[in-house]
């Protein structure tokens, strides 16, 4: 299992990438691990779009279950990875890289998200 430093996570199992008020967000490798082979991604926010914390943003569909895609902080939507509604694999073979879902302008810092050590605790990956 894979936990980047340089990312937050969120319970439900979404990572927050920030760049200084841009921010990138997708699943980690521990939730595309449990839910297996991704088949379908479905953003249904659209950009300009201004999303809360909490709020749900999509769906991820695997061969075996659906489940919501949250928001980890309120930001604004800039724009939706073509490339994971093209080829939804992608988030099974590059969660953090290639495999992110949405970019967004935020002000949240992220304050009430888990660094990579607590979100790895917290699936029993502790290292």
């Amino acid at each position: 299992m894979n936990f980047p430093e340089n990312l937050k996570f969120a319970k439900s199992h979404e990572w927050l990438r920030l760049e200084d008020t841009t921010g990138y967000i997708g699943v980690s490798d521990f939730a595309q691990s449990e839910l297996g082979d991704v088949v379908f991604v479905d953003i249904s926010v659209n950009v300009g779009d201004v999303v809360e914390a909490g709020s749900v943003f999509g769906t991820i569909e695997a061969v075996k279950t659906v489940s919501d895609l949250y928001m980890p902080v309120t930001g604004e939507i800039a724009e939706i990875n073509q490339k994971i509604i093209d080829t939804p694999e992608t988030v099974n073979s590059d969660p953090y890289g290639d495999g992110w879902m949405i970019r967004i302008v935020t002000e949240d810092k992220g304050a009430n998200l888990m660094d990579s050590a607590a979100y790895a605790g917290m699936v029993g990956q502790g290292h």
